[in-house]
């Protein structure tokens, strides 16, 4: 029986996605051999990487002087890769909303003159600071922001306001809300949250930023050279790529990134109405920086939050645990999670909070 997964990443797929996989995982088109079995520079599946690729384009409405590279490593590894191949001047500001911002920022550290435009940090990144009070330094290669706080649970709504480069990490709202990739320099997404399983992470990364790499940038995570051989440099995370593909199809056949925003608009309203009007749960975050993907929540107490989480995984709705460095539980709503998964889960919550009182 399928449960409601609300992990924040390895996280749920769409059901026609794995179904549609489990029918092809033993046979792909005709081949007698999985996707994990064939060569990654075989005409088969040379065409799941090209399609993959289009079909993103579709989706995001992404110029044509933008690149779209599948590469490994993780977001984790971008972090790395975005001051390698974009700091010629060895100069970038970055806002900090959570711990990925923050992790990005220090690694950041290791190749230049990285300094903090912006924190949230002193409220436990709860606010997303006013990007009319921002000021950014002169000279700098761009301004660095994680777009969505998976964690923390809040969202850049307002974009920073600079002539410099912008750079975001989209890993966990990526096709889950319409975005003008036109307004960024760089996008990059691990894409175990909203796209497929662990190990494939999306690069949209404007042309006119490739071949600058600083000269220390390794070949793996130099973009210029990833582009040139289509993703296909060494052997790439084939089965995640494909997963991607099915993934692309699903959103496009179901009215694509519009269609999913509305949805998870709803969702994310009927949640936090729900723990809004309820003198037993609280949610930390500002309401104007609220995000779509994640939900962490409290009760009372530790001790009730522990056993909410207990008796939620019995009756089926799993992770909700949250993360350690904010305690209480988080509720991920991604693309994939149903309506009908947030309405068990609020329904839920009343039958917790009517028997713990």
């Amino acid at each position: 029986m399928r449960v409601f997964n609300f992990a924040a990443g390895p996280s749920t797929l769409p059901l026609p996605v794995l179904e549609e996989a489990k029918k092809d995982l033993l046979d792909y088109q005709g081949t007698g051999m999985s996707i994990m079995e064939m060569s990654h520079r075989g005409k088969t599946f040379m065409e799941v990487n090209a399609e993959a690729n289009a079909l993103l384009r579709e989706l995001m409405n992404i110029p044509e002087n933008y690149s779209v590279l599948f590469v490994q490593g993780g977001a984790s590894q971008q972090f790395a890769a975005v001051p390698l191949n974009l700091a010629v001047n060895r100069k970038a500001d970055y806002i900090l909303t959570g711990n990925f911002a923050t992790k990005a920022y220090e690694e950041g550290l290791k190749y230049g003159d990285m300094a903090v435009a912006a924190s949230s940090k002193e409220d436990n990144f709860t606010y997303i600071p006013d990007m009319n009070n921002v000021k950014f330094r002169d000279g700098i290669d761009y301004v660095h922001f994680t777009y969505n706080n998976t964690i923390f649970g809040s969202r850049f709504t307002t974009l920073p306001k600079t002539d410099a480069t912008l750079v975001t990490d989209m890993s966990s709202n990526i096709l889950s809300e319409v975005v003008d990739v036109s307004k960024f320099g760089l996008i990059y997404a691990g894409a175990q949250k909203n796209v497929a399983p662990a190990g494939l992470t999306i690069v949209i990364v404007k042309k006119d930023l490739l071949g600058h790499a600083l000269p220390e940038c390794p070949t793996m995570l130099n973009y210029a050279i990833q582009d040139k051989n289509d993703s296909l440099y060494n052997t790439p995370p084939c089965w995640p790529m494909y997963i991607a593909m099915l993934v692309f199809r699903y959103l496009k056949a179901n009215g694509g990134v519009p269609a999913m925003q509305k949805i998870n608009e709803e969702k994310a309203k009927m949640l936090y109405d729900f723990i809004d009007n309820s003198s037993f749960y609280k949610n930390n975050v500002n309401k104007k920086d609220r995000s779509l993907m994640n939900v962490p929540f409290v009760s009372p107490n530790a001790d009730l939050d522990a056993k909410f989480v207990k008796e939620a995984t019995a009756s089926g709705l799993v992770s909700l645990k949250g993360h350690r460095l904010v305690g209480g539980m988080r509720a991920s709503i991604y693309n994939a999670m149903p309506i009908e998964g947030v309405k068990a889960l609020i329904d839920f919550m009343k039958k917790f909070e009517t028997e713990n009182r």
